[in-house]
């Protein structure tokens, strides 16, 4: 669908006398000049049908959203896994699923940088931002090898590495 055609059919709309004739259809009462139901016709807006009465196309509205709708990205599976499982960069719930719970515990070891060694409060501070219950958040990562500690020291032993 090209830029003139809505235009065009919008621009019907912006007319009082092809916005009431619209009108009259949808609600079954049209009295309008077959002119004026032409330039409906014309816009997607009116079909003629057999018996010569006119019907209206609301129809047209879905084909000019389709027509100009941005396409939705392809995400990755990751990418699919996360969105629904973090929201606004929190951990709404923990996948009950290992590979999906594996794919949000490597989100999340992110925050901590490699070859650094962390307190347990500085591990806490940081995974708190994801969750409440920063306790599990710890031991599922050191599960996983994500993460690992001695003497209330942590630090990041598995998962991607940003470059």
């Amino acid at each position: 669908m090209h830029d003139e055609e809505i235009r065009r059919t919008i621009g019907l709309l912006a007319q009082d006398d092809t916005l009431r004739a619209f009108a009259g259809l949808v609600l079954g009462s049209c009295d309008a000049p077959d002119e004026v139901l032409h330039r409906l016709e014309r816009g997607g807006l009116a079909v003629r049908q057999d018996d010569g009465g006119w019907q209206a196309r609301p129809m047209r509205f879905r084909e000019i959203l389709q027509a100009t709708a941005a396409p939705t990205p392809k995400l990755s599976p990751e990418e699919k896994v996360l969105r629904t499982f973090l929201g606004d960069g929190r951990l709404r719930e923990m996948p009950m699923k290992r590979d999906k719970r594996r794919i949000v515990l490597q989100y999340i070891v992110r925050v901590f940088e490699p070859g650094v060694r962390y307190a347990e409060k500085d591990v806490n501070v940081a995974l708190r931002a994801f969750h409440d219950d920063y306790a599990a958040l710890r031991r599922y990562l050191i599960d996983e090898d994500l993460l690992s500690r001695e003497d209330n020291v942590y630090w990041r032993s598995g998962g991607p590495v940003d470059l």
